[in-house]
């Protein structure tokens, strides 16, 4: 019998609060963590909800019919997504990603989009919007997302068998629908498609090589990324990861690859080319090669707590600052603070005696977004 667990969701409302220092400075790009690195990156959860059960990140023994969704009222309203956002944006950040849950099932969801695409960053130029989904309805939201402003979309899919995928979604959701998707994105005019395949050893690794075939030549960037310990109810083991160096040779056998340079610092997938020049394909590999020391990425939860790390336990509670008055510097200065003090790097000693992976309740990916 599995045990039930309910995950870390937001603390009761009891998020860490976040200092506001008393001699306030100007909103700028230069802070830096305590490992010198800057923040660039946000990504957004829009909903806690989702209509996949995918067992590593919301299986159906945990996030079943009796599980304490948040309430409208907990949710970060558009208007302050967008007043956030553009705070972030004025202390360096130039990319957003809008993630979930499944973030399409966020109502009129390309209305956020088109008030984040009206912000720019410090240099004046538009955020990097993209958007991170499952597929499901993106024949439905293809269009009106690409015309609300939306730059970038990465799709998940883990398999093209239906059986395998069916098993990975665990809602009896074929294959065939998010491949349309797909389709619907394209026909939008979104040029920049990538699909992340999370590989499970012994559930869908062997559809490793069908996958490489189906999208080589295509376009699109497939992305292979490791079954990593988000959460606290995917019962995460090592023995279930094939590292991704595993994946690249298995892939080699059949069509050659070899790495080239990465787009930008502290790209978190690798990036590799088939040699015939049909394309390339990317890996994150969080488990066997991890990238803390070049994050640069902050979360934004459903109910607008701020988390530092993929892997953290707890987060800071910017809905309140949001909803008692404070002024846009005040707040931008409690993200300087905040992140100035920030020294999370769990995927680097998550192997180590520092930290017990058994003991310590992690936040869960439906939550802030993966």
């Amino acid at each position: 019998m599995v045990e039930k667990v309910i995950p870390i969701r937001l603390d009761e409302g009891k998020g860490l609060v976040p200092s506001i220092p008393n001699q306030l400075r100007a909103a700028n790009d230069l802070t830096t963590d305590t490992r010198g690195r800057p923040l660039r990156d946000l990504r957004i959860s829009v909903t806690d909800r989702c209509n996949f059960r995918c067992t590593y990140c919301m299986p159906k023994e945990v996030f079943d019919q009796n599980y304490p969704y948040l309430s409208q009222k907990e949710l970060l309203s558009f208007e302050e997504i967008t007043r956030l956002s553009s705070i972030f944006a004025t202390l360096g950040v130039e990319k957003i990603r809008l993630t979930g849950g499944e973030p399409l099932l966020r109502k009129n969801l390309e209305i956020l989009v088109e008030m984040l695409a009206k912000i720019r960053t410090i240099d004046g130029n538009p955020l990097d919007l993209t958007l991170t989904t499952n597929g499901s309805v993106l024949r439905k939201k293809a269009a009106a997302l690409k015309a609300a402003g939306l730059h970038r979309l990465t799709i998940s899919l883990d398999g093209l068998n239906d059986d395998i995928f069916k098993k990975m979604n665990d809602v009896d959701f074929p294959v065939t629908d998010v491949l349309d998707g797909i389709a619907a994105a394209q026909e939008a005019g979104f040029t920049n498609l990538k699909v992340n395949m999370v590989v499970k050893k012994g559930t869908n690794d062997q559809e490793i090589i069908a996958m490489a075939k189906h999208f080589k030549g295509s376009g699109i960037t497939l992305r292979f990324i490791e079954f990593m310990d988000v959460g606290s109810s995917n019962g995460w083991d090592m023995s279930q990861v094939l590292p991704s160096q595993e994946v690249a040779n298995r892939i080699n056998e059949f069509f050659p690859i070899e790495p080239i340079e990465a787009n930008y610092a502290g790209e978190v997938a690798q990036r590799w080319r088939y040699l015939d020049g049909s394309g390339e394909i990317g890996f994150i590999s969080s488990v066997t090669q991890t990238f803390c020391h070049e994050c640069t990425r902050a979360r934004i939860s459903t109910d607008g707590q701020l988390y530092l790390c993929l892997f953290a336990n707890s987060g800071f509670d910017f809905k309140t600052l949001l909803r008692s008055g404070k002024s846009d510097l005040e707040i931008a200065n409690a993200v300087m603070s905040t992140w100035a003090a920030r020294d999370d790097h769990y995927s680097e000693i998550r192997g180590s005696n520092t930290v017990k992976t058994s003991d310590t309740r992690k936040v869960e990916m439906s939550y802030i977004g993966g």
